[in-house]
Parts: C-alpha cells; sequence; structure tokens
C-alpha cells in the first residue's frame, strides 16, 4: 500500500494487488482524505463494504487519456464536482472570476472546468460507451431536477440529462451508494436500478414508480414563472425522507426523470462508523511540492458533531441537501478522532471547530421527527419557535466539557455557527455562559443577515427583535465574565424583499453601531433554494405573492455600497442611492447622517468622512463578514 491513501495510479494498483478497481471515482477537487470531503466520505465507505476505488483528482477535461489513467472499473464511474458547486467555486455573485480555488494544490484557479460534473460524465461517456456512470455531490444534488442556473440565467434540465449519466445520488450518500453498489454487483442493469432511496433515475416507463407526483413539463416551466414556482415548491416539501413522495418530471420525447424519496438518516452508530473509517486526514502527499491543498487548514483539526439543519433559511440549501433532521455522532467516536491528532505536531491545541452546518443542533427539533418526519409547509424556528421545539443544550456542553479537559488542548472553538434565534429560547443560561468563556476567541459570528423584518421574511428568518435580545443579552453575560467579546454579523445585501428603503434601514443600523464590514455578502443564487426561486420568478414559492427583487447589477451594487457607506470608494453610490431614496436628510453634518455632501465636485476625504461632529470616534470593525457556502 501506499501511504494507506486509496489507488491514484496503476502503480499504486499494483501496489495493493489490484488487477481491476470495482470503482473509479473522478473528482473536482484534489485528493484530500479528510471526513470534511465528500469524496473521502464515499470512497472509504465503499471500501468499508468491500469494494476497492481509485480517485482521479482534476482530470483534464480537454484530454480523453485523462480519464483513462486506472483503467475500465468493473461496476463503474463515480463523479462529483467537489465540495462546492463548480460555478460558485469559479465565480463571485457579479460573475467575476475567483483569484484562487482553495481545493487545488497551490490554491491555483483553473484546474476543472464550469459544470464540472457534466463535463467529467461527457468526457467519460465518451471513452466508456456503456459504463454506469453515478454522479453525486452539492452540484449533482441541487440539479438533481430543472433548475434556474445564474451564470447563464436559464432554467436548465435535470444534470441527469445533460451529463449523460445513468444515476444522481443525492443528498448525503452514504446509503445509496452501497445499495446501488450492491444492485451492481448482483448483476443488476444500471438502467433497472429504479428503487433505491436517495436516487434520481430516467425512464421512458412511468409505471415503474408508484404514487408519483407529476411536476409540470420541462417545457412548461421554461415558459411559465408560475409553473416554476409551484413546481419547485412541490419539490421543496418532499425533500422528507418519512413525508416524501417519489416525483416524476416529463420531458420531450416521453422522458421521465424520477426523484425517489430521500435516504433515512443515519443513525447515531452508523455516523460513528462512516467517522471511524481509515482516513489518513490529509492532502494526498503528491500535492506537498505544490504547496499542499489549503482547504485543510480549518477543517484539520475541526470536528463534525452533527449534520442537518431545522433552520430552514430561504437561502440555503442544506434543506434539498443535508435535509432538516438532525444527526449526530456519540461523544466516544468525536472524542476518540480528537485524540487521534492533539499529539500532532502541526497541532498547536487549539481545537478550530466542534460543530456542523449549524453547531448547536445535537437532536432532532421534536420527538416525532424520526418516525413521522419533518412537518411538511411548518418551520421550527420560523416565524416564531414550534410549541413542540426541543430547546436543549447540555448534550452539546457535555461535549464541549469534555474536549475542554483533553491533554494538550488549550481551546476549543465553535466557529461553524451558533443559532442565536435557538439559543436565546433556552431558558438555561449554562450553556450560553460557557460560550463566552470558553468558546469564543474575542469575537462571535452570527447570521442576522439583515434587521428589515420585512426583509427577513423572506429569508426565513426571525424578526429583528430576537436579534436585539440575543445581542443584550451576549453583552450582559460578557459583564458579568469581565470580558471585551464582541458579536460580528453575517450581512447580506440585495435578498429579492430588500429594496434601496431597507439597505438604508441597514446601513443606519451600523452607523448607530459605530461598525463598517469589511466584507459583505451579496445575496447569491444558487441552486434549490426558496431565496433563488424568488430572484427568478418574482414570486414567493409558499404564497404565490409578488417579490420585489433587485436584479439589476447596479442597484445590487447601491445595496452593497450602503453597507459599507464609510468607503470613500462607495460615496458616488451612496450619494446616488440616498437621492434616489428620498433620503437627503441622511446627507450632511450631524450626527445621525451618513455621508458629507460634494465640495466642489469632489466627495470627502476618507478622514473628513470617518469623522462626525460632536461624537467619540469609535474603532470597533466588524472583519471578515463573508457567508461561506451554503449557510
Amino acid at each position: 500500500m501506499k501511504n494507506d491513501f486509496l489507488p491514484i495510479s496503476k502503480a499504486d494498483m499494483k501496489e495493493r494487488n489490484i488487477e481491476q478497481l470495482d470503482f473509479v471515482y473522478v473528482i473536482g477537487d484534489a485528493y484530500v482524505d479528510h471526513p470534511s470531503f465528500g469524496h473521502a466520505i464515499i470512497s472509504r465507505v465503499l471500501e468499508a463494504n468491500g469494494y476497492t476505488v481509485g480517485i482521479i483528482s482534476q482530470p483534464d477535461w480537454k484530454n480523453d487519456k485523462s480519464i483513462q489513467i486506472l483503467g475500465e472499473p468493473k461496476l463503474g464511474f463515480i463523479v462529483t464536482a467537489g465540495n462546492m458547486d463548480s460555478m460558485v467555486n469559479h465565480y463571485s455573485v457579479s460573475k467575476k472570476k475567483r483569484k484562487s480555488d482553495s481545493y487545488t494544490p497551490g490554491g491555483i484557479m483553473g484546474k476543472r472546468p464550469d459544470y464540472a460534473t457534466m463535463v467529467y460524465s461527457n468526457l467519460i461517456r465518451k471513452v466508456y460507451k456503456n459504463i454506469p456512470i453515478i454522479i453525486g455531490g452539492i452540484e449533482a444534488s441541487l440539479r438533481r431536477m430543472a433548475h434556474y442556473d445564474y451564470w447563464s440565467n436559464k432554467v436548465k434540465r435535470s444534470i441527469l440529462l445533460d451529463s449523460g449519466a445513468d444515476l444522481i445520488s443525492y443528498g448525503m450518500g452514504e446509503r445509496s451508494i452501497v445499495e446501488i453498489a450492491d444492485a451492481l454487483k448482483s448483476g443488476i442493469q444500471v438502467k433497472d436500478i429504479t428503487f433505491i432511496e436517495g436516487t434520481v433515475f430516467r425512464t421512458k416507463d412511468i409505471s415503474v414508480v408508484y404514487d408519483a407526483i407529476t411536476l409540470p413539463s420541462y417545457e412548461e416551466i421554461v415558459a411559465d414563472k408560475k409553473k416554476y414556482a409551484n413546481s419547485f415548491y412541490t419539490q421543496y416539501v418532499n425533500t422528507d425522507p418519512y413525508t416524501g413522495q417519489p416525483l416524476a418530471e416529463p420531458y420531450n420525447n416521453g422522458i421521465y426523470v424520477i426523484q425517489n424519496p430521500a435516504s433515512k438518516p443515519l443513525s447515531q452508530s452508523e455516523m460513528d462508523r462512516v467517522y471511524s473509517l481509515a482516513y489518513m486526514r490529509d492532502y494526498h502527499p503528491s500535492y506537498k511540492q505544490l504547496g499542499g491543498v489549503p482547504a485543510i487548514e480549518e477543517v484539520k483539526y475541526s470536528l463534525v458533531s452533527n449534520r442537518g439543519c431545522f433552520g430552514g433559511c430561504n437561502f440555503c440549501a442544506l434543506t434539498f441537501h443535508q435535509g432538516r433532521i438532525i444527526q449526530t455522532r456519540s461523544h466516544e467516536s468525536i472524542m476518540n478522532e480528537a485524540k487521534q491528532f492533539i499529539w500532532e505536531d502541526g497541532f498547536k491545541g487549539y481545537i478550530h471547530d466542534v460543530g456542523g452546518p449549524t453547531a448547536n443542533f445535537r437532536h432532532p427539533s421534536c420527538e416525532k421527527q424520526l418516525s413521522t418526519g419533518v412537518c411538511k409547509e411548518k418551520q421550527c424556528l420560523f416565524p416564531a419557535p414550534c410549541k413542540n421545539l426541543k430547546i436543549d443544550h447540555q448534550d452539546y456542553l457535555k461535549l464541549l466539557r469534555k474536549l475542554r479537559e483533553l491533554p494538550n488542548v488549550k481551546k476549543v472553538f465553535i466557529r461553524s455557527g451558533i443559532r442565536f434565534d435557538y439559543l436565546i429560547h433556552d431558558d438555561d443560561n449554562k450553556f450560553f455562559n460557557e460560550l463566552c468563556e470558553h468558546h469564543i476567541s474575542g469575537q462571535l459570528k452570527v447570521a442576522p443577515e439583515h434587521i428589515s423584518d420585512k426583509v427577513l421574511m423572506k429569508m426565513g428568518k426571525p424578526g429583528n427583535h430576537i436579534y436585539k435580545k440575543f445581542e443584550n443579552k451576549f453583552k450582559q453575560i460578557n459583564q458579568k465574565l469581565n470580558k471585551k467579546q464582541y458579536l460580528v454579523p453575517y450581512l447580506m445585501s440585495s435578498h429579492p424583499g430588500s429594496t434601496l428603503e431597507e439597505a438604508i434601514e441597514l446601513a443606519e443600523y451600523l452607523r448607530d453601531l459605530g461598525y463598517m464590514p469589511e466584507q459583505v455578502q451579496d445575496f447569491y443564487p444558487t441552486p434549490s433554494t426558496i431565496s433563488t426561486c424568488m430572484y427568478y420568478t418574482g414570486l414567493d414559492p409558499r404564497t404565490m405573492e409578488t417579490v420585489y427583487v433587485p436584479a439589476n447589477p447596479h442597484e445590487k451594487a447601491m445595496q452593497r455600497a450602503l453597507i459599507q457607506y464609510r468607503n470613500p470608494q462607495n460615496y458616488n453610490l451612496v450619494l446616488e442611492a440616498l437621492l434616489k431614496a428620498n433620503r437627503t436628510d441622511l446627507i450632511g453634518y450631524d450626527n445621525k447622517c451618513l455621508i458629507r455632501p460634494k465640495q466642489q465636485g469632489k466627495f470627502p476625504s476618507k478622514k473628513s468622512q470617518n469623522k462626525q461632529e460632536n461624537k467619540p470616534k469609535k474603532k470597533k470593525t466588524i472583519r471578515n463578514v463573508h457567508k461561506k457556502k451554503g449557510n
């Protein structure tokens, strides 16, 4: 064996005495054998179930031979674009090319194609005409049915059709990938694998599906945005593994794309097994001379404790990908993983994170979910906490205390996100107190996203009064602890529902705090979110009410500039926005003004812009307020 990494060459196969692999896994990321990377989990789960897997990382999509380096597999190819959608990986919300790729050796950009899942699959199909191709990962999962594609500004077909693949394993694929492998090994033709939960397949024989909901056809949703919105919401309320029904999407020539209900959530013992597999917990050694893989840095000394999220933010795709039912690992599993790295030379005593999509969710939101599923058209936290919501941080607190007591551990941080709108409703203050005392490095990142209740309603977030209540309590606890710690709010501009009026309201809020974010996240219409549906259709798919959408690039720039109104480079945009909104009361020399008037055709200097009469200088600055994927 070669350092116990999976084979990436024929020489590696020879060392393992493998003549022909069962599966070849083609990935758009560098090969990192760490359980924070989807390709590592799926390949190790297959290996643990007796299958041989080889990795082709970032093949040259312009060269047929790049896909042949491991030979033809016995059972099939598995394809994923990587831990991120390839288009999000490549482009900012303004559709400008990003300068670096954290999932590529040396951070080099351009080592994978746009729409990588589709391109890789088509390359494989060109070389191997009849080999089964299974696609998965976030890119395939969120494009599994017809979807609005922001980058081309078009409604695209299911990625299953455009990729030429045979199956999609959507969501968290540990269950479905093993069932697919077992079916192929037993001799079942890939075209006949129509019965596995968590998969999407195509057929001309609709009779193979029982009790399916037939969605509007692809041609209908392209022609009619109302039908698109209706179709999307039908999909949204059928994401639960217990209550979701099969969905059938018709296309021309009598083709149907069929989505089976989602895979059942993993039990705690199943989760523990997944994270106990033989991961090397690092990037492949062949990347060392290239500078390594930047994405490993934040996760190398972090611990995944859960998956899924019942928060239900409209701009987040977690409902479509991981689902709303929380799945957790046991304390023993997490402690054992921590003990693997706390004595490594590179470990400096700091566990960077203990969490998941939402760190402080450690159990299903209510008792019924593991037997009857989540409510189809109700949210657990929005617009107010459900009466059945279980609010309890005791288990998470016990876990953190155990980790703090490990030898060689100086500090245990929580960086993956605390749901303040869940924590504030906990009557027991023990977790909040210990969070502030032990698990913050001076700043706590939280996600109010906005302060306008009108916008928050479209975001699926609670009213601003909840954040204010949390903010006050955070200050009180830190005063008692004699700690100077600050909240770092994630803020989003240009979300559907936000006019210039709401953007100015947010700017005034920041003015009163004395803060200016160094970075702002403009709303990014990624596939398969309610907010993206609003952006494309101008309709709220839950109510079919009209929604204002700031889609014009110039207006989006004004909304973004208002949040950073103190930056002299934004002066003209802020001035234009205030004039357009008839808010000239905010242009002047008063403490409440955002900007000063122009003088002789020039805008004020940075020094004069930041200085306001009769007001003490405030140097507090929010840093790194950039909303990462997916949340």
